[in-house]
């Protein structure tokens, strides 16, 4: 995939996201997705497990979005690109918890199957803190 491609998919895709976490609807997510999705979280918090089809997917993104009040935010920081159709994102993650403000970063491994999401890995560089935030 080329650099530009994978850079115009995920803007899309954060752009859908934040619009999502902030209170909008999930139509635009759905338009990125394939219908056989899969999503991996890892950690022990309540958002971690594998979520297979779009419904189970979109399914972590509103508890996610519940957990979070609308205050989640993704910043993405680089795009990793190589032979295929397999992409990464250094993204920056930040939401208000418990009247707290709480920040992560995570390399986002994503399938990309006719220019939309077939299967993401969630990596968060410090997963003991995700765990914390998400708890």
């Amino acid at each position: 995939m080329e650099r530009r491609d994978a850079q115009d998919l995920l803007d899309q895709w954060h752009l859908a996201q934040n619009e999502y976490y902030a209170g909008g609807d999930e139509h635009r997510l759905e338009i990125l997705l394939t219908p056989d999705v899969q999503w991996s979280v890892p950690g022990d918090n309540p958002l971690a497990g594998v979520y297979d089809g779009i419904e189970d997917v979109l399914g972590y993104m509103r508890r996610r979005r519940r957990l979070a009040g609308c205050t989640l935010r993704l910043v993405r920081r680089d795009v990793l690109v190589g032979r295929g159709h397999r992409i990464a994102a250094l993204t920056d993650g930040v939401a208000l918890r418990s009247g707290s403000v709480h920040t992560w970063e995570t390399v986002g491994l994503y399938d990309i199957e006719g220019g939309r999401i077939r299967r993401c890995w969630l990596l968060p560089l410090d997963v003991a803190a995700f765990d914390a935030i998400w708890t």
